[in-house]
């Protein structure tokens, strides 16, 4: 019976290790993040601000001109209820546009979590934390495509 008490005691032990998430804040306030989607590799800075978003020297909207791209890189910052309060810039490299803003998303959701640890909770429910790991499946020698065949003629 001692063996199953010192196994409860390491129960215990692995709970007390649980990682804490800390902040993480450059010299200049800001905290970074990598966000990666498709071939897309954005690299976003996150500090107190009046709301700026900046992708690669660019306003927002005008470098995502589309509605869509533009609400997808918006939806960490409005889950966490801190539009308005945070000025971000993003260079971004890879990729098509739709790649990129799931980067910049991807990005700015880790970079919130890095300033403000709090907010981990509500962007992983929102599933903003994950990486989506689906990228082109490459090109089969033999196949027109990853999988199309060329087409069949009995002639």
């Amino acid at each position: 019976m001692a063996d199953l008490s010192s196994l409860k005691d390491l129960g215990t032990a692995s709970e007390a290790a649980a990682p804490a998430h800390v902040r993480k804040v450059d010299s200049l306030g800001r905290s970074y993040a990598t966000g990666k989607r498709k071939n897309a590799v954005a690299r976003v800075w996150v500090k107190p601000g009046s709301g700026k978003i900046t992708v690669n020297g660019k306003e927002f909207a005008e470098y995502f001109a589309r509605p869509v791209l533009q609400m997808i890189l918006r939806q960490p910052i409005v889950a966490a209820a801190r539009d308005g309060q945070f000025d971000i810039v993003a260079t971004v490299a890879g990729g098509g546009l739709s790649g990129q803003a799931g980067a910049v998303r991807h990005g700015v959701s880790k970079a919130l979590t890095y300033f403000e640890p709090g907010l981990r909770a509500v962007l992983k429910k929102g599933g903003f934390l994950t990486r989506d790991s689906r990228v082109v499946e490459r090109k089969k020698y033999g196949k027109a495509k990853a999988r199309r065949s060329f087409q069949f003629s009995k002639r």
